[in-house]
């Protein structure tokens, strides 16, 4: 199969021939009119709540993604391929190589693939719901090296498991681990409740601004490693933390930002709907010796919410929501708590603009603004937001109004003006 990704040596420049069929890169311009574009969207949508600083960009916008999942099929040869799903769809695309993802993960996926052949595991079929292999996930970390291999069924049986794990570390024995999740019910792409350790420790540990992260399977972690440093970096400058802060790290994920600031001195509280994150934040703060972080598994807003039914209070407010932003609800929480800063870490620039208005009629001011391109190839645009409260001017009075001003009607469309007269009486016509 020929390559899809062609590389002009003169530039550096690459070019992939499934864009317009795969729907993963959005944009297929030069990487430097990438940047103008973003750079003038962010202006566009952001300049209106202050500067926008200029975009930071990749020194090497290429093969970026440390999670790379791969789906399988048999093609009209019975031959097994693999690829991706369409964006927004369940069509696959054969797809060899990726010039977003991880060198690492494509080789590997050509020896699952004649392992496949070997051991008779047939891809799984959404349309008939026949087969076993559903996709796999592989995860790198480009600071330790270490790589997992998830490779996710349709159910518990994998046949000569043995077999197909000793082939395949040797094959590749940069595999730290590798996990079998079992996902008999679920969506595309998604992952089971239930999964098994075939090598390994079942996670992988990356470094990330002088911290540890274990990642397992299951865990959130920001596909771009290396602009996520530059990301947090900027958060944790803009939120000025120093020894004694009191921190609230909301949607905390994994708790990686939290535990950068509790590195950094800070008192930190975090926040996470997700028990599986939650639990991996906790195992993450163990893993970097710190004392002064804790985690708490509830609904960011309703736990602040609670926080301003007892009086408390804090600092600094770090939020990184999902792409849906933040709901009225958490922001009126925020507001009524009242921290000196708010730093918004947002990766849809569409939302951010709809919060930074609320926060702004609510008495916050944006400070700092720092786009920083985590997804190049793509219309994503992450941004960091630094907001300071201010106070806001006081409401002006109600202007008295006089009885013959209460006589002035508004004109309807289409009807006369009762217009008011002295003394409060009206000439007949």
């Amino acid at each position: 199969m020929p390559k899809k990704v062609i590389t002009d040596h003169s530039t550096g420049e690459r070019k992939c021939r499934c864009f317009k069929r795969c729907g993963g890169c959005q944009l297929s311009e030069s990487y430097s009119e990438q940047l103008a574009r973003k750079q003038e969207k962010a202006a566009r949508m952001l300049s209106g709540f202050g500067k926008v600083e200029d975009i930071v960009p990749m020194e090497v916008p290429y093969n970026y993604r440390c999670k790379v999942q791969t789906v399988f099929a048999t093609d009209s040869s019975k031959r097994i391929i693999s690829g991706v799903y369409q964006s927004n769809a369940r069509k696959m695309v054969a797809v060899d190589d990726c010039m977003l993802e991880a060198e690492v993960a494509s080789p590997i996926v050509q020896t699952i693939k004649v392992l496949m052949k070997d051991m008779r595991i047939r891809p799984y079929d959404l349309r008939t719901g026949e087969g076993l292999l559903r996709h796999t996930l592989i995860r790198t970390s480009f600071s330790t090296g270490q790589v997992m291999v998830v490779l996710v069924t349709a159910s518990p049986m994998l046949p000569a498991k043995n077999n197909f794990v000793k082939a395949l570390v040797k094959a590749h024995p940069e595999i730290t681990t590798i996990v079998h999740n079992i996902c008999p019910n679920g969506m595309p792409l998604t992952l089971g409740e239930r999964s098994v350790v075939l090598y390994g420790k079942g996670y992988i540990e990356d470094e990330l601004c002088g911290c540890r992260f274990r990642i397992s399977p299951a865990s959130f972690y920001q596909v771009n490693p290396i602009q996520t440093e530059k990301l947090y970096s900027f958060a944790v400058e803009a939120a000025g933390i120093r020894k004694g802060v009191k921190v609230i790290d909301a949607y905390c994920g994994t708790g990686t930002i939290g535990i950068i600031c509790a590195k950094n001195g800070a008192e930190v509280t975090g926040v996470e709907l997700n028990k599986y994150a939650c639990r991996d934040a906790k195992v993450n703060a163990e893993l970097n010796g710190l004392d002064n972080i804790s985690f708490f598994n509830d609904d960011a807003g309703k736990f602040m919410q609670a926080m301003a039914s007892r009086g408390d209070s804090f600092d600094v407010l770090v939020m990184d929501p999902p792409r849906a932003g933040a709901s009225r609800e958490f922001i009126g929480c925020a507001v009524k708590l009242a921290p000196e800063k708010i730093v918004y870490v947002s990766c849809s620039i569409e939302t951010l603009e709809r919060d930074l208005r609320i926060f702004k009629k609510e008495g916050y001011r944006a400070t700092f603004i720092q786009p920083v391109d985590m997804f190049p190839h793509t219309m994503g645009i992450e941004n960091v937001v630094c907001l300071e409260k201010f106070e806001k001017p006081a409401d002006k009075a109600p202007e008295k109004v006089t009885v013959q001003e209460k006589q002035v009607f508004l004109k309807p469309r289409g009807r006369s003006v009762r217009k008011p007269v002295k003394n409060g009486t009206r000439r007949r016509k």
